[in-house]
């Protein structure tokens, strides 16, 4: 049976589709709350289930530093270490070794890093990637890939698309090789798309990981600095080339309007960090109106503003619809977790904007927790929107 089946795709051009993984099925399009090291920051893995998520993403780098692999493996696996029994994407840890710069060296075999906790010395290669991915027992494995910064000369970007081929390879074929021993053996396996925004280099990476031959196809190395434009370009040019019945996942951040016009590109999959680091800064998403083809359908509200001081607004709500009632007001919208469980939604209506805005200014722990039940819910909430 196929892992993935498209079951539609409406006149908005959305993707309506249907993932299965060894811990649960998952409807696409679907968001990925962020548990790099295990955790969604300041939220539990049962909070995570009540918001109604039925998959976070881990990090592969992240967690082989800390607590370690055997430590997970002795725990029987990511899922039981953290208490998780939905669906578990790792990333590889390309991107944040290559991100370290000066702290590491690229060679055929793979990189060589630096800790940054405490500078001990460690490789990570494409057969180390996956077995440690096979250890913690993930759902979805992503192929060990070599991330470029954009802008990038065209060279070094064709470098590593072709090296990122050549590492899928010795990836497809240690993931096959643990299957057997694996505590997930039904786990899935994506390549990823590099090729910055070289329409001709883009092809030629999904060409090449065709041959091969995976779950599903991730576009990577987008959203590091290139324009909007620039990546929904990149994408119109891409997609087309793309097998339709396999799922396709665009790596990294995008604000709400954005994964919008990704949405509607075809793309299936997506992660983001911003719903929980822009919630510790006191940022909070909220749905203006329900017309999601305006870019305008959601604010971004600082509740550390002095405006919040003494507000008695409940946290519940999603701000101004734009639209009038019989009366001339413009209402205040209930907020409703429709992807989730009601009693987040009492949770949130019992407190106010202004007792939000008090537990930011004295840095109390709650008011964090709070903002990140906010954002993940409304990026949750807008994918159900999405999905219909």
């Amino acid at each position: 049976m196929p892992s993935f089946t498209l079951e539609e795709t409406s006149s908005s051009l959305v993707r309506r589709g249907m993932l299965s993984t060894p811990h649960g099925d998952i409807s696409t399009p679907f968001f990925m709350p962020i548990a790099t090291k295990g955790a969604v920051k300041t939220l539990s893995s049962l909070d995570i289930e009540r918001l109604g998520s039925p998959v976070v993403l881990s990090n592969t780098y992240h967690l082989m530093l800390r607590p370690g692999v055997e430590v997970i493996r002795n725990a029987g696996g990511l899922h039981r270490f953290m208490g998780w029994n939905g669906a578990i994407l790792t990333d590889s840890g390309g991107y944040q070794v290559f991100s370290l710069a000066d702290r590491r060296t690229v060679t055929e075999d793979g990189v060589l890093f630096a800790s940054p906790i405490d500078g001990s010395k460690h490789i990570l290669t494409p057969e180390l990637s996956i077995e440690i991915q096979r250890a913690l027992g993930s759902d979805i494995v992503m192929c060990f890939d070599e991330v470029v910064a954009l802008p990038s000369d065209r060279e070094t970007v064709a470098s590593a698309v072709d090296r990122t081929t050549r590492w899928a390879v010795r990836c497809k074929e240690t993931f096959e090789k643990t299957r057997s021993g694996s505590i997930n053996p039904g786990a899935l396996l994506f390549g990823i798309i590099q090729g910055g925004t070289d329409d001709e280099l883009r092809r030629r990476s999904a060409e090449g990981l065709l041959k091969i031959g995976f779950d599903g196809y991730a576009i990577g190395g987008l959203s590091v600095g290139e324009p909007f434009e620039d990546a929904l370009i990149t994408l119109d040019a891409l997609v087309p080339s793309l097998p339709t019945d396999k799922p396709r996942y665009f790596m990294g951040g995008a604000q709400p309007h954005q994964i919008v016009e990704y949405v509607k590109r075809g793309i299936d999959m997506f992660d983001c960090v911003l719903p929980t680091r822009n919630a510790r800064h006191g940022h909070l998403y909220r749905f203006v109106h329900d017309d999601l083809s305006q870019s305008d359908f959601y604010e971004v509200v600082n509740v550390t503003n002095a405006k919040w001081k003494g507000s008695t607004e409940k946290i519940g709500t999603t701000g101004r619809t734009g639209r009038q009632d019989g009366q001339g007001h413009d209402p205040v919208v209930p907020y409703v977790l429709s992807s989730g469980r009601p009693d987040f939604n009492e949770e949130l209506s019992r407190f106010s904007m202004g007792y939000l805005h008090h537990l930011f200014d004295t840095e109390e722990m709650l008011g964090y927790r709070l903002a990140t039940v906010v954002n993940v819910s409304f990026y949750l909430e807008l994918f159900r929107r999405l999905r219909g």
